[in-house]
């Protein structure tokens, strides 16, 4: 049996709660997952549910992973036979099952970002479309936004009306519709919108699917949309037992279709309902829980809780302001600095910001003390070229799709140029065949060099079908890198790092095989369709990111860089959605200092914002925090702020590198500037270098070491550079 007597009264009440539908308001730090595992648990141990019977549903690979890991910790065999997975997991099992109700073939493709994009650039050629005008991610937003909200092309077609642009945009939508029916192939928003629609149309499917569960659990429910929504509702029946946890002082998501109203109004769809509110926080200090419910509290739209915990210290908050971002920048790596030499270990440092351009000058800082740094949310296995090349062949083994069978011609140097892929489509638009199939039946359609390349191609093809006949997915992943030249040109180009991530697939196959012993290659390749989490570098390093990336960390120390008006709350938020807009930018805030367990600096500075076109003042969130629980140091200690920042660069020599540079430019250079451009050095003198830049800008005095100018080459002749004095 298991232990409970370490949750609190009202851990315990939601794990014992015998409501058919329940809602858990889980606070930032307040277990809510161990809650949610103990509750799995406790419906199997002790009231006698079946497991296979239960189902819970996570947002993230991770969350599933993590949920899974502690059920199969307590009950072992048992505990593997619940249904853990994400929503489109889950939505991928019902289709495999069922998607045949609508005429489709259950071996369908999952397609994730990077095909999306793939699809877009054919049909922006096809459709001269510059992608200045449309940016693949803004076209994907409303192609997704079209399936949201249930508009299909036709429809698209009709909103367009007479306007050019939106009915450029709607022929794309229908491009990439008809793309992915002839693949056979699914994106993410597709999951969910083919098993609500298989539901709508067949009742006796959808009671099937009711039948299944006797009970459903959800996690993060206040980040769910309609339609998300309207999947769970249509899994339940009136005998379901439906319990939800979610917090909305952390819905974040709204840009992408998340509704506060979901979780709020919940008790008024599924009465009656019990809501718990687990207010104990056993993450944060009293000073930074305390800052963070003041500042939470001026948000009118929400469930009332006062979060409390028992972790007391004496740190309070500390907003710093500085007179510009590079000494923002500075300082923070500074104090980085300290906190490790005081046995704080990287990995447990965390920087946020607003927005990703905010880390341009951190990047500096950091690089520079030689501190140890990783942008959580950079490129993901999964997305890496070379592992997106080696998963084209191993589709080429399944589906024979023509994303695939594109970008596994153009893995390495094979000769086939875009004329000859596009010859190659041509003719399977003709003749309603794959790009695979015309090359299997239609080669004397070729000739010349062309017709050698694809023979060639379509030979290791054969070679590697033949080697990977009856083997095992590791050993196939294998069979592809030795046969379709991945593995021999990235050993010859030296490509180390590329080299080693290729391997890693190989033994990311092993794992998946050994978790899943009786999984197939078509099983495999829906696994890495389906994995979204973000591959972080585990070593030990201080992480950057954005507070959306940050939902559901922790750390140490956080510092949230970037507290200006415009910037955070963000200008453009407020300017789209009011109130509305800047009630999430209040909650995003609240998420981004509840990720800090001992020590919180929240900083900003007065300069000139180019992104926010305009001099930059004091976020108004730092004036809702309650000044017993923040320390703040402005202007006036900058002496201070400024010794301690040169003081800890000194163990970084920087006093030696800026002797070498003191004297580096001279009257007569020329230098480059990131932003001016060119310019004509006029004088160098103690406050800075006075530069004359081209039209418009004119003349200019730099600070003297400033990053942003280096050094171009020396002007032989001051008159022959007119056009530095014309401004």
């Amino acid at each position: 049996m298991s232990n409970y007597n370490s949750l609190n009264p009202q851990q315990k009440q939601a794990v014992f709660s015998t409501s058919q539908y329940l809602r858990i308001i889980a606070g930032a730090g307040s277990g809510k997952t161990r809650v949610l595992t103990l509750r799995l648990v406790h419906m199997i141990e002790d009231l006698g549910y079946l497991p296979h019977r239960l189902l819970a549903i996570t947002f993230t690979n991770k969350a599933a992973n993590e949920m899974k890991d502690r059920v199969e910790t307590v009950l072992g065999d048992l505990g593997r036979q619940v249904w853990i997975s994400t929503i489109h997991s889950l939505c991928v099992r019902i289709l495999r099952e069922d998607i045949s109700y609508l005429d489709y073939p259950k071996n369908f493709t999952v397609i994730d970002g990077v095909d999306q994009r793939s699809i877009l650039k054919q049909a922006y050629k096809e459709f001269e479309i510059d992608s200045k005008q449309f940016s693949y991610s803004a076209m994907l937003n409303y192609i997704g936004g079209n399936k949201g909200a249930e508009v299909t092309v036709e429809r698209a077609y009709v909103l367009a009306g007479n306007h050019p642009g939106e009915k450029l945009k709607a022929t794309v939508y229908e491009y990439y519709e008809k793309q992915l029916r002839k693949m056979y192939a699914l994106d993410f928003d597709d999951l969910i919108i083919y098993v609500i629609k298989l539901f709508r149309a067949n009742a006796d499917v959808n009671q099937k699917w009711q039948k299944r569960f006797d009970g459903i659990s959800v996690d993060e429910f206040q980040d769910i949309d309609h339609q998300q929504y309207e999947l769970i509702r249509l899994l339940t029946n009136e005998n379901t037992q439906l319990f939800v946890v979610g917090d909305p002082d952390q819905t974040i998501y709204t840009w992408r279709g998340a509704d506060v109203n979901i979780i709020m109004d919940f008790e008024k769809r599924f009465k009656p309902t019990e809501t718990i509110v687990l207010n104990q926080n056993y993450r944060s200090t009293k000073p930074i829980l305390a800052g963070a419910n003041a500042l939470i509290k001026n948000n009118e739209y929400r469930v009332d809780k006062d979060l409390f915990t028992n972790n007391t210290s004496a740190d309070k908050i500390i907003h710093l302001s500085f007179r510009n971002s590079e000494q923002e920048a500075t300082w923070v790596a500074s104090q980085i600095r300290t906190l490790v030499q005081d046995h704080q270990r990287y990995q447990d440092i965390a920087v946020l910001y607003r927005a990703n351009y905010l880390s341009r000058a951190l990047e500096k800082a950091l690089n520079f003390s030689q501190i140890p740094y990783v942008i959580y949310g950079g490129i993901r296995f999964y997305e890496r070229q070379e592992i997106k090349d080696t998963i084209s062949f191993l589709r080429l083994l399944t589906v024979k799709d023509d994303l695939s069978f594109r970008r596994a011609t153009q893995a390495v140097r094979r000769g086939i140029g875009n004329k000859t892929l596009e010859d190659v489509a041509l003719l399977a638009a003709q003749k309603s065949l794959t790009m695979y199939e015309v090359c299997q039946q239609h080669m004397d359609y070729f000739s010349g060099r062309a017709q050698n390349a694809l023979m060639k191609f379509m030979a290791d093809l054969h070679t590697i079908e033949t080697q990977a006949q009856d083997k095992s997915v590791p050993d196939i992943v294998g069979v592809v890198l030795d046969h379709s030249g991945i593995r021999q040109s990235l050993t010859e180009a030296k490509e180390t790092e590329r080299l080693e991530n290729v391997k890693q697939l190989i033994g990311d196959a092993m794992s998946f095989v050994q978790l899943n012993p009786e999984a197939d290659l078509n099983e495999y390749l829906q696994m890495v369709s389906l994995y979204g989490d973000t591959d972080v570098d585990a070593t030990e390093s201080v992480k950057l990111m954005t507070v959306h990336s940050a939902k559901g960390l922790e750390f140490e120390t956080v510092f949230v860089i970037g507290m200006s008006e415009g910037i955070f709350p963000n200008e453009r938020a407020l300017m789209e959605s009011g109130k509305r807009g800047m009630e999430e930018e209040r909650r995003l805030a609240y998420v981004a200092m509840t990720r800090a367990k001992s020590k919180l600096y929240l900083t900003e500075s007065s300069g000139f914002s180019f992104v926010a076109n305009r001099v930059q003042q004091p976020s108004r969130f730092l004036d809702e925090i309650d000044e017993e629980y923040i320390i703040h140091k402005g202007v006036s200690n900058y002496g201070q702020i400024e010794e301690q920042v040169k003081t800890t660069i000194d163990d970084y020599n920087y006093q030696a590198k800026r002797v070498t540079q003191k004297h580096k430019y001279k009257t007569g250079d020329v230098v480059i500037h990131t932003v001016f451009g060119e310019g004509y050095v006029l004088s160098v003198e103690k406050v800075g270098i006075k530069i004359a830049f081209n039209h418009p800008f004119g003349i200019k005095t730099i600070a003297t070491n400033h990053p942003s100018i280096t050094l171009a080459s020396k002007a032989e002749d001051p008159s022959s550079s007119k056009e530095y004095f014309d401004a």
